[in-house]
C-alpha cells in the first residue's frame, strides 16, 4: 500500500526521541513528512485526526517503564481510520518494561493499525557529566539503525495491499502493565548566580512548571523531572540539588552502565 504522507508525532523534552523518529523518517524517504512536536503544553490541545492514506509514527520517552502519564489525554484523543502506525519508545538504558505494548494498545484503541514497533536508547534524563547514563545517545550507530528501520517499514508497507491486511503486531510486554507512570513531586533544581533570566528553561518546559519571570520558581507538583531545563541552560546555571533525583542519577550510572541496543518489531 502507498501512503500519501507521514506524520511524525513526538514528545521530546531533551531532543532524544525527536532525533530517533527523524532518523526513521530519513529511512522512509517519503516526499511528504509532517513534524508534530507535542512537547509543549499548547501543542497537546488539538486532537490528531488521521486516515488510512497516512502513516503515523509516534515516539515517546519511557517514564518508570510506562508511557508518560501526561500524554494519556492527547494520545487517547487521537482519531484514526485504519491508519498504519509505528510505535517508538525511547528509554535511558535501564528498561522499557511495558511502555511499547502500552503505546501499541493506545494507538490500536484509537483506530490505528500498528505495523511496526521499536525501542531506542536516549541519554537518561538524570544523566550528568559526573554520573552519565547513556551519555550522547542516540549516537551515530543508533541513528543508522533508525534509518535502516525506516527502510524496513517502507518495504513492509509496499508488500501490504491495504490497511485491512495489516496483521496484529507482536511486541514485548505484560498486561496489566507493571509500574506507575506518575512521577515524583520533588524540589530538586538548584539555580546558581550564573542564571541571566534568559527564559530558555521556561520556554522549553513541557509542562509549564517554570515561572517565565523568575526561573528559580518551579512548580514541583507539575514538574515531571525531565531535566530539560538543566540540559538546555546555556549558562549551565541549573543543577541537581542533593536528594532523591541526584541519588537516582548515581544509582543509574552505577547499575546501568552496560550499553543496550535498539530493538525493532515488524
Amino acid at each position: 500500500m502507498e501512503v500519501e504522507s507521514v506524520i511524525l508525532g513526538y514528545f521530546s523534552p531533551t531532543g532524544t526521541t525527536k532525533a530517533v523518529v527523524q532518523g526513521i523518517a530519513r529511512g522512509l524517504n517519503h516526499d511528504s513528512v509532517e513534524m508534530l512536536d507535542i512537547t509543549r503544553p499548547d501543542a497537546r490541545k488539538e486532537p490528531l485526526r488521521t486516515s488510512e492514506n497516512e502513516l503515523l509514527i509516534i515516539g515517546v520517552p519511557v517514564y518508570m517503564g510506562r508511557v508518560p502519564a501526561l500524554l494519556n489525554e492527547w494520545l487517547h484523543a487521537i482519531s484514526a481510520r485504519n491508519t498504519p502506525a509505528v510505535c517508538v519508545v525511547v528509554y535511558g538504558n535501564r528498561v522499557y518494561d511495558d511502555a511499547l505494548i502500552e503505546l501499541k494498545d493506545i494507538l490500536t484503541g484509537c483506530g490505528c493499525k500498528p505495523i511496526a514497533g521499536a525501542t531506542y536508547i536516549g541519554e537518561h534524563s538524570f544523566s550528568t557529566d559526573e554520573t552519565p547514563t547513556a551519555g550522547g545517545r542516540p549516537d551515530a550507530d543508533d541513528l543508522h539503525h533508525a534509518e535502516s528501520f525506516g527502510r524496513m517499514i517502507r518495504e513492509k508497507l509496499a508488500a501490504i495491499p491495504s490497511a485491512d491486511r495489516i496483521a496484529d503486531l507482536e511486541v514485548p510486554g505484560c498486561r496489566p502493565y507493571r509500574g506507575d507512570s506518575r512521577l515524583w513531586t520533588v524540589d530538586f533544581i538548584a539555580v546558581s548566580d550564573e542564571c541571566i533570566q534568559c527564559g530558555i528553561c521556561a520556554e522549553g518546559c513541557p509542562v509549564g512548571a517554570i515561572d517565565p519571570e523568575e526561573s528559580t520558581r518551579v512548580d514541583t507538583t507539575t514538574c515531571i523531572t525531565c531535566c530539560a531545563c538543566i540540559k538546555n541552560c546555556p549558562q549551565h546555571a541549573r543543577t541537581m540539588k542533593p536528594g532523591p533525583v541526584k541519588d537516582a542519577s548515581v544509582r543509574l550510572h552505577t547499575l546501568y552502565s552496560e550499553r543496550k541496543e535498539p530493538e525493532y518489531f515488524l
